[in-house]
């Protein structure tokens, strides 16, 4: 019989199935009883699962990154499915496909990523053209960054989001810029492409999605500007002069403040027309893109509005033609 994966399962149904645990945590219930959390995953998605009543033995009985057989039923919690277990056991890889279980990008990776070094070749500064191909020349980044989610949750939340949310941006830059020909065009391009770097070292990936050490010691935009102090530098080294200490200076404040206030884990606020415009740019494909999601997964099937969604305070209108008729 073939397995049926996350993508595939609806609320309310029973399943029986092979997933590697991630994120595991043993947790205290409101009357102090612990239960089990762990991220499931196969290769078209995760979902978190709960079981009830552990103890310090099933905790320890698998480690992050096995394969574990589940068994339990799916319910809707806050608007997002979930994974109520009743039996979760370590299995030997015998016998397992490991293609069932590696994850593969929700979007056409090669030609997104085309696409935005097609929009780099057209930066007329050569030194902002310069760095952002020091960072297309790093094989391993790229391999990072074509895979990565651009969240965990929220929005872009699925492998290769991050590269789909980046072009997004860098599309957005490329149409508004004559718009506003007092911003720095090529500026706000190349901000865009780097805004959320860090997040290949903030988010895990290779299994479930989840924040690593360093995101959440750290997090992207700080990781951010250290990778940018590094490919500044061997961007001075390939063109043989520095980058003019103003553009690099204009480019880390865009990427320190481009969740545009500081409740929303930006270090500062948007102080430069760049800095703002990318905020901007990035609220609206964030949004779009959370909202989209949300609209997508709904359950209610029957129903022109989605179920209530705590993380955006509201209910969706899909409209008649989405809903009841």
């Amino acid at each position: 019989m073939p397995r049926k994966f996350i993508k595939e399962l609806g609320q309310q149904e029973a399943v029986d199935e092979v997933f590697v645990a991630s994120g595991k945590q043993l947790r205290p219930n409101r009357n102090g009883n612990l239960y089990l959390q762990v991220e499931l995953s196969d290769r078209t998605g995760s979902l978190s699962a709960r079981l009830w009543n552990a103890d310090e033995a099933m905790y320890q009985s698998f480690n992050d990154g096995d394969y574990v057989r589940v068994q339990g039923s799916t319910q809707l919690f806050q608007g997002a499915l979930q994974m109520i277990a009743k039996r979760i056991e370590p299995i030997a890889p015998e016998g397992i496909d490991p293609a069932d279980f590696e994850p593969q990008p929700a979007v056409d990776a090669n030609e997104l990523l085309a696409r935005l070094k097609e929009l780099i070749r057209g930066v007329c500064d050569p030194h902002l053209k310069t760095l952002a191909e020091c960072f297309l020349l790093d094989d391993d980044f790229v391999a990072q960054f074509t895979m990565a989610p651009a969240g965990t949750k929220h929005h872009h939340s699925y492998h290769g989001g991050l590269l789909e949310h980046t072009v997004s941006m860098m599309e957005a830059a490329e149409r508004i810029a004559p718009c506003y020909p007092q911003v720095n065009r090529d500026l706000l391009l190349v901000g865009a492409m780097l805004h959320d770097v860090g997040k290949t070292q903030e988010l895990g990936f290779q299994t479930g999605l989840e924040y690593t050490d360093e995101g959440q010691l750290l997090g992207h935009m700080i990781l951010a500007v250290e990778m940018l102090n590094e490919k500044v530098a061997d961007a001075e080294r390939l063109a043989g002069e520095p980058i003019p200490a103003e553009t690099v200076l204009q480019l880390k404040h865009m990427l320190l403040s481009h969740h545009g206030e500081v409740e929303y884990g930006s270090p500062k606020v948007p102080m430069t027309l760049e800095a703002l415009a990318l905020h901007c740019l990035d609220l609206l494909d964030s949004k779009i893109n959370a909202f989209e999601l949300v609209l997508k997964a709904d359950p209610n099937t029957d129903s022109p509005w989605t179920t209530y969604q705590p993380t955006l305070g509201r209910k969706l209108y899909k409209g008649t033609r989405h809903g009841r008729s």
